[in-house]
């Protein structure tokens, strides 16, 4: 399976974190130079400052153009690929899962992260490789660090930001629920300012586990932009009415001597 690696070239700390993290797991990669805040003009800015619930910021539409430039070469080679971030922290047991998940059918996306947030998932599962089990994933919180991505997934991913226009990455995704998408558990993916939370040793700087893209103090815009968001929980609230039936929620399991950092 191919893995892609999204990283600003000046990101040097976290580019020899990705390869030492996977040529010590024996996977070949290719690094994205991922799209930076001077690759964004002003008019492909302005042409998304309304698209989302609050006004984006320039490093979230270039994080979003990051993402979408992946998904380019998932569509261009046919394939699925492992999509990851360059804070992404990884299981020791990602070779075999990877093996396993090649292999799955008729799915457009599997999420490999977790991120502290519960997550409507289905209660029956399929078992995988390394006493793990891949469970439908009917509706998402989390961050965008690592995921495969089909091609037949890319497309509506790029079909959803032709008819509502774009997010942050992760959130583009997870409002995409045309996707047929599926969670493995335990998660073999974190992103480092989550190793805290997980109780896993960091023993990497705070400037290089912090986000690069999105802070605190967002600003959320005016009138127009809360009548969004309002309409977007109101449509949220009546999906989870729809899949509590056949879902649950709840958090996802991890497996902290799963990662070595």
């Amino acid at each position: 399976m191919q893995i892609f690696v999204i990283n600003l070239p000046d990101a040097i700390e976290r580019r020899k974190l990705q390869k030492d993290q996977l040529t010590k797991l024996g996977l070949e990669y290719t690094i994205l130079d991922a799209t930076s805040v001077e690759d964004i003009s002003e008019a492909t800015y302005k042409k998304h400052y309304f698209d989302w619930q609050r006004p984006l910021r320039k490093t979230e539409v270039a994080c979003y153009y990051s993402h979408r430039s992946a998904w380019d070469r998932v569509i261009k080679s046919g394939e699925p690929a492992l999509i990851l971030e360059d804070d992404a922290i990884l299981s020791i047991f990602l070779p075999e899962l990877l093996g396993s998940l090649n292999k799955i059918k008729g799915t457009d996306l599997i999420n490999l992260e977790n991120r502290s947030r519960k997550k409507f998932v289905s209660r029956s599962y399929v078992k995988i490789e390394c006493s793990s089990k891949l469970r439908r994933l009917y509706q998402d919180r989390t961050g965008a660090a690592g995921y495969i991505l089909w091609p037949s997934g890319a497309n509506k991913l790029i079909q959803l930001e032709k008819n509502s226009g774009i997010g942050l990455a992760d959130a583009h995704i997870t409002s995409c629920h045309t996707l047929n998408a599926y969670q493995v558990e335990p998660s073999p993916i974190i992103q480092l300012d989550q190793c805290m939370d997980y109780g896993i040793s960091n023993t990497y700087s705070q400037t290089v586990s912090k986000s690069t893209v999105s802070t605190l103090d967002n600003y959320r815009g005016g009138a127009y932009f809360i009548l969004k968001r309002l309409l977007y929980q109101l449509r949220l609230a009546l999906r989870q009415l729809f899949i509590l039936t056949k879902s649950q929620r709840r958090y996802i399991s991890i497996r902290n001597s799963d990662f070595n950092v």
